[in-house]
């Protein structure tokens, strides 16, 4: 019975990291609005699904950022870094020393701080569908213009870049072209390929999450591409050991959380007798760059290897 507990616990808690990364990688298609009188909508549902809600014809020129995301303030920085006044805590943002001056509002899975958003005077505040809602709100009420996004797509990533550079007024081309570079090479020959993000329940991303359309991007074959399930986070599906047995993939990508994940799938009964095991063909990704986008630079870092195993021979 306290075995029991004890696995039932384990599974909240993978849960509960699932929960936090969807929250965070669902950091794309740009949702604009602020909360001012009597407002003109402005919505484009075409292909960048970008709404604004604007104060008048006039457009009020942004000067003062703060995002509450590690990858918008990546954006911001990289398009105009003179208009970033505030950043979330990010291991991610520490990397970069210039960035790390630069005013913190939150750390870690708290709520940003709201006093110090205000004391900062931003003309624009960019955070996370389903995670700022409620200071968004708040700093909506103030008349403060607030941006949304949810990333599950490289699409969307450059959706958010184009609407940041909309709204500060910067260009946006040199950083577009980089992405693009990201994802030059292509699979000459795609392979069976599976990502495993969890072991209890196994978990792995289908075509409808960043880390399966990034898949897409190598034309890598994900073996989860088109498979729905009951999973309670879009984009990820549960898989039991007999169908990771029935897909037995060519190449096994492991997402390292740290917290022991890896080596409970290593345990498991079916890792000996799968193609990817046996052929050594299992690679190790950081959850940052291909679960949760994060930054630019983590990003760039889970291209390499993709690109790495896209163009290996088997």
């Amino acid at each position: 019975m306290i075995y029991q507990v004890f696995q039932f616990m384990r599974s909240l808690k993978t849960w509960a990291i699932i929960l936090i990364v969807a929250i965070f990688t669902i950091s794309c298609t740009p949702n604009l609005s602020s909360q001012l009188p009597a407002p003109v909508n402005t919505t484009s549902t075409a292909k960048a699904d970008v709404k604004t809600d604007v104060k008048s014809d006039t457009k009020t020129a942004i000067s003062k950022v703060v995002a509450l995301t590690s990858l918008s303030a990546d954006i911001v920085y990289r398009l105009d870094k003179t208009k970033l006044v505030g950043i979330p805590g990010s291991r991610l943002l520490r990397e970069n020393a210039e960035i790390s001056k630069i005013t913190q509002v939150s750390e870690g899975r708290t709520p940003p701080n709201l006093e110090k958003i205000i004391a900062l005077k931003p003309d624009l505040v960019i955070g996370a569908t389903g995670f700022h809602d409620q200071v968004l709100e708040k700093l909506k009420g103030l008349g403060i213009k607030t941006m949304t996004s949810s990333i599950t797509s490289w699409k969307s990533l450059e959706d958010l870049t184009l609407a940041i550079a909309t709204e500060i007024q910067a260009d946006p081309a040199p950083l577009i072209q980089s992405y693009q570079s990201l994802i030059s090479a292509k699979s000459a020959k795609p392979e069976s390929t599976l990502v495993l993000v969890s072991s209890q329940p196994i978990l792995a991303p289908n075509k409808n999450s960043w880390a399966g359309d990034l898949l897409t991007q190598f034309q890598i074959n994900n073996a989860a591409a088109d498979l729905q399930g009951q999973s309670p986070q879009r984009g990820y599906i549960t898989l039991s050991a007999e169908k990771v047995l029935e897909a037995n993939p060519k190449v096994l990508i492991l997402v390292d959380f740290g917290d022991g994940t890896i080596n409970k799938l290593k345990e498991a009964p079916f890792w000996s007798k799968l193609d990817a095991v046996i052929s050594d063909r299992v690679y190790t990704f950081d959850y940052y760059g291909l679960v949760n986008p994060g930054s630019i630079d983590a990003i760039a870092k889970a291209c390499t290897k993709l690109q790495a195993i896209a163009t290996a021979k088997a």
